[in-house]
């Protein structure tokens, strides 16, 4: 997480234990996992953190949480200030404590997923491929993971996807969100059946040009998280 720590050689020395009856501090964190599509891939965006002899490290969007703010209102403000970009879904994801998860200090970090709808660029954010990611600093490789095993899930039974497009959409673009994120192909007929039928999505009375005959577009019917019936199976 990018909160200013500066790990160093000292970082690795044993620490004696706490005195009886004492406590030892415990800091708080968020961690913020965003996803978005680049080129029909799901990317993930980073921000490097240090350098080791053999690689550059990199994390997620992160830092500890300040006395006045509530855990949503940090993971915001750590996302704002790496990644700005309209129309983001942020759900917490999971807490990440085991010992020694942080070099400097006993830190607790709350992860969050979020979803953006563009990949913008920024300043000290690198955009990869969640198939194809750096190394990673702290845990933020089992940070991704249940980022991505949250998302997966939840595109069988709700909405979710909606926090990767932007209303004007083909039933074409929805299906390949999925297949990125999926990481495999769906059967087109089921899957349009489906989702019509769902009223996951609703026409917007508009049609997109291209070489080919005009595709319609749509919207979502809801943009924020709702549970629907079982959208997809293992076999799409």
């Amino acid at each position: 997480m990018s909160d200013g720590r500066r790990p160093g050689s000292d970082d690795r020395k044993r620490r004696s234990p706490a005195p009886p009856g004492t406590h030892a501090a415990v800091a708080v964190a968020v961690d913020v996992v965003p996803f978005a599509l680049r080129e029909g891939r799901l990317h993930a965006a980073l921000i490097g953190v240090r350098a080791t002899e053999e690689s550059r490290l990199f994390a997620f969007p992160g830092g500890r949480v300040q006395p006045e703010e509530s855990l949503d209102v940090a993971a915001r403000r750590c996302l704002e200030r790496h990644v700005p970009s309209e129309g983001r879904f942020l759900e917490q994801l999971y807490a990440f404590g085991e010992p020694g998860r942080d070099p400097g200090s006993r830190v607790v970090s709350v992860a969050y997923l979020a979803l953006l709808p563009r990949a913008d660029d920024a300043d000290g954010v690198h955009w990869y491929p969640c198939d194809d990611l750096p190394p990673l600093a702290y845990d933020h490789g089992a940070v991704a993971d249940k980022a991505l095993e949250r998302l997966q899930g939840k595109l069988a039974y709700t909405n979710i996807a909606f926090g990767l497009l932007e209303d004007g959409f083909t039933l074409a673009d929805l299906q390949r969100v999925y297949e990125a994120v999926l990481g495999r192909g769906l059967d087109r007929r089921n899957f349009r059946k489906k989702v019509l039928a769902l009223e996951l999505v609703q026409p917007l009375g508009r049609v997109r040009h291209g070489p080919h005959r005009p595709a319609e577009l749509f919207g979502f019917t809801e943009r924020a998280l709702v549970t629907v019936e079982t959208l997809l199976t293992k076999k799409g």
